[in-house]
Formats: structure tokens, C-alpha cells, sequence
């Protein structure tokens, strides 16, 4: 969600041809539409297809405002310092929430989340969740649960 002038030029910078809505809904504002996001703050962008490259320049963007990207994988890499191998899954995604705990954003916070959405719970998979914690310098405390596709 984008919600500041500030924000929207610099989202709009990383991503030109960005796709939102009125925060409102659809009626109020859309790319689809042709209106000015500005004149529709604020606003949900659900953009996709971007490189992986994109991500970090639209997080920065942002600033202090919520956001999520999501990563749709074809298989769960691997992981050979953890003594996992890939993985082939379709349907497999994480969505990284940005100055927010939940996926919609409704719940702001000064740190961010990773949630992850695979087929099965099992140790593997688990295993996964913790070194990708690790990796973006997150701690897993109490229990660990994947969100089932």
C-alpha cells in the first residue's frame, strides 16, 4: 500500500508502469482506468512479473509504509550447508511483509515477516523455514507453521 506523495514518486520511479487501485476500491482509481494515483491515495499496487532485482529498490521506495512482495517458485532450492536438496514443488510461494506482520498490511510494525506457503509440514520443509530466517537475519521463536496451498 502506498500512502504518501513521497512514496508514490519514488514507487514510480522503480516501477513505471505500475499497476494499483484505490485503496477504496477499483471505482475510486485504477491504472486500469487511466487515473492519477496521486489523486487516489491511498492506493494497493498489485504489480507482477518483475525481476528479482526490482524487489529491493521498491522496499527502499516505500520508505516507512507497508508493503509485501511475493516470490512464486517452481522448486524450493537447495540448501547443501543445511543438508537439504532441491525440492521440485509447484505452487510454492513467500511473501515478505515490509513494515508489517500481515499479508494485507493492516497491521503495521517496525519489522517485517516472512511467510511462507508450501504443500506439505513436514521436518524438511521446516528445516527450509529456519535457514531462510537465518539468511535474512530473522529468528524463529515458537512454532513454526507453514501456511498449507
Amino acid at each position: 500500500m502506498i500512502r504518501s506523495p513521497d512514496a508514490l514518486k519514488q514507487v514510480r520511479h522503480v516501477l513505471p508502469d505500475l499497476q494499483w487501485w484505490a485503496l477504496a476500491g477499483k471505482k475510486h482509481g485504477s491504472s486500469e482506468a487511466g487515473d492519477n494515483p496521486a489523486d487516489c491515495l491511498p492506493v494497493r499496487v498489485f504489480d507482477w512479473g518483475h525481476p528479482l532485482d526490482r524487489a529491493e529498490p521498491f522496499i527502499a521506495a516505500l520508505g516507512p509504509d507497508p508493503a509485501a512482495v511475493r516470490w512464486d517458485l517452481d522448486a524450493w532450492p537447495a540448501v547443501p550447508e543445511a543438508g537439504l536438496e532441491e525440492i521440485s514443488q509447484k505452487y510454492a510461494y513467500l511473501t515478505l511483509t515490509v513494515n508489517s506482520r500481515d499479508l494485507y498490511q493492516d497491521e503495521p510494525s517496525q519489522d517485517h515477516a516472512v511467510h511462507v506457503y508450501a504443500r506439505d509440514r513436514n521436518a524438511d520443509q521446516i528445516a527450509r523455514v529456519h535457514w531462510l530466517a537465518d539468511q535474512v537475519g530473522g529468528r524463529l521463536t515458537g512454532r513454526v507453521e507453514l501456511a498449507p496451498l
